[in-house]
């Protein structure tokens, strides 16, 4: 009988070099309820456990694709992913076997192929470049408003009418800075990051008083995994204050849960959401947020601020009539704000994440509304929230140019593409509110 041939030894550095694979389902397995949290980009498979902390967009947006497939959002938030790869080949571990397919099967593949030809059309199309002298005279017409608003006391004194004329154009200026620190906070103006962090500071911070670091902590998170309950931070009103979307407000009243009467909140929606949100909690929370988290960077800007704000109007209307001016100016804001960012979202579907593909993520979180020169100022361009979703570093002024291709591929897989007239939008966030108040309540009563 002839020996066992001896196996031929495998170098060490082939050894080292062999890649190692996984299954979607082992992938799946390290979701972030295991001590472990593994992630797939272009079917490699990095283990971002230790390094969500050092994420510079946050933890948690990272975290939230924990398990999945993050090639799309990965792509859809760097603008410079030939730096950010070469951070990520510590994280590397292995990628996807040779017979796993590139994605879950909760996603449409077709779907994701064209779009992400369509995302190389755009960049070829030079739709992902921005128009420095747009961002410009757009800040420059913020400036100007800031400075009218101070003239108008200046020049016309401070009683009633002057008063209320500059509470009115103070508060342009800020529901306008908002959307412009919007524009550098995504990163969508300068083709370098440093550059749009810090005009963003500038922005949030000098302009407007709040944190760039509680911005990018929250809204990256929004735009990772829209309208997902525990995923999306702006939909953290339900349910202590909200039953919002039909699944989760029936799934809510099969619990048995009340902590607010949910079938009258269409109505106490406009005593607690419009007027209320920044005045009675951001113009707080955000100094909790950078005291807590130690962003002495952040707080530094926003006291310039307040700082600026202080000096200029307390010589022109004391303390009392400074203070006046300032929270009736955040309530104007604050009602400006909360209309424009709800109304292409709170109408839409609220669902835990399902692990559907990116354009289905976005798609079934967001509408549209009708582009006007009126329009695309009131909301800062965010009318076309379809594709600022699906583009997120788009510069603003291209989103009428790529709307076009979107509304095509939504019409070839059967997507619905929803754009409505201004004041529809704001009507459907009450109807919507008032729907699933009452799904609550049904299933509440009856299931």
């Amino acid at each position: 009988m002839a020996p066992d041939p001896v196996p031929t030894p495998i170098p060490a550095s082939t050894q080292l070099h062999q890649p190692r694979y996984f299954t979607w389902e082992e992938v799946a397995q390290h979701s972030g309820r295991e001590k472990e949290r593994w992630l797939v980009i272009d079917r490699k498979v990095y283990n971002i456990s230790d390094f969500t902390r050092r994420h510079p967009g946050g933890s948690r947006v990272i975290s939230h694709y924990a398990g999945q497939d993050a090639t799309d959002p990965f792509v859809a938030f760097h603008i410079n992913k030939g730096l950010v790869r070469k951070y990520m080949n510590s994280l590397l571990i292995g990628e996807l076997a040779p017979e796993q397919p590139s994605f879950e099967p909760t996603k449409n593949k077709e779907l994701t192929d064209e779009f992400r030809e369509l995302r190389a059309t755009v960049e070829r199309m030079g739709l992902m470049k921005a128009n420095h002298l747009f961002f410009l005279l757009y800040l420059l017409h913020i400036l100007l408003l800031d400075v009218a608003a101070w003239l108008t006391l200046w020049i016309f004194g401070t009683s009633l009418v002057p008063f209320f004329l500059c509470a009115v154009l103070l508060s342009v200026v800020q529901a306008q800075a908002g959307w412009l620190q919007h524009d550098f906070g995504h990163l969508s103006v300068f083709g370098t990051s440093t550059w749009n962090h810090l005009l963003h500071h500038f922005v949030i911070g000098h302009l407007k008083g709040a944190p760039a670091s509680w911005w990018n902590h929250m809204h990256f998170q929004h735009h990772a995994k829209p309208n997902c309950f525990r995923k999306d931070p702006d939909i953290n009103m339900h349910p202590l204050f909200f039953a919002l979307g039909k699944v989760l407000s029936v799934e809510l009243g099969k619990q048995k849960k009340k902590h607010m009467p949910y079938n009258h909140q269409h109505k106490y929606f406009f005593l607690i959401g419009p007027p209320a949100l920044l005045p009675l909690y951001f113009q707080w929370y955000i100094f909790y947020f950078v005291v807590q988290r130690k962003k002495w960077v952040d707080l530094a800007w926003m006291l310039s601020f307040y700082a600026r704000v202080f000096f200029t109007y307390m010589p022109l209307l004391g303390l009392k009539g400074f203070l006046g001016l300032f929270f009736i100016v955040r309530f104007l804001e604050s009602n400006w704000f909360v209309w424009v960012t709800q109304m292409n979202h709170i109408p839409m579907h609220i669902d835990h994440d399902r692990n559907v593909d990116w354009v289905s993520t976005q798609l079934q979180a967001t509408c549209n509304v009708h582009q006007s020169a009126f329009n695309d100022w009131f909301s800062g361009h965010l009318n076309f929230q379809i594709e600022h979703h699906l583009f997120p570093t788009m510069p603003r002024h291209n989103y009428h140019k790529v709307a076009p291709l979107v509304q095509s591929l939504c019409a070839k897989y059967g997507i619905k593409y929803k754009s409505k007239p201004l004041l529809s939008a704001f009507a459907d966030i009450v109807y919507s509110l008032k729907e699933s108040g009452q799904l609550w309540l049904d299933a509440y009563l009856h299931q």
